[in-house]
């Protein structure tokens, strides 16, 4: 679409604004008053457009941020991972002291599932028991 090669435009700018860009080129590890130019209008364009962010936001809070994140998701999975094996430690334990018939699981089942759906998974331990000893909700 374009050519990947620099060509020269001019500009008028005010001589405060060049003083300005000169004080902030070396700051900003730029090696020239073009560079720093070229950084400044794509930060701009990146927010005009906002649509591409990582464009105008500072390359190393993106690499934080998904650092962050990266971490966080590591985080809830361990803790995902540790309360499926309590979770299927009781389970076991509670099985080997119940006799209940496959029917009657598959009906639980699916009453269980109708209602993590129905309450977006806030479940109530007060309205299980409820449900068990046949109290109407």
């Amino acid at each position: 679409m374009f050519e990947d090669i620099k060509r020269k435009y001019t500009i008028w700018l005010k001589p405060e604004l060049v003083h300005r860009i000169d004080a902030l080129t070396e700051l900003d590890n730029c090696q020239s008053r073009s560079e720093f130019t070229e950084k400044a209008l794509r930060y701009y364009i990146g927010h005009l457009n906002s649509e591409d962010t990582t464009a105008f936001l500072s390359k190393a809070l993106v690499s934080v941020l998904r650092g962050v994140l990266r971490d966080e998701s590591n985080r809830f999975a361990s803790l995902l991972f540790k309360l499926a094996v309590e979770e299927a430690m009781m389970m076991n334990v509670l099985a080997s002291g119940l006799e209940i018939s496959e029917a009657d699981l598959r009906a639980l089942r699916g009453r269980c599932v109708a209602e993590v759906k129905r309450t977006n998974g806030k479940i109530s331990f007060d309205d299980a028991v409820d449900f068990q000893k046949g109290i109407a909700e």
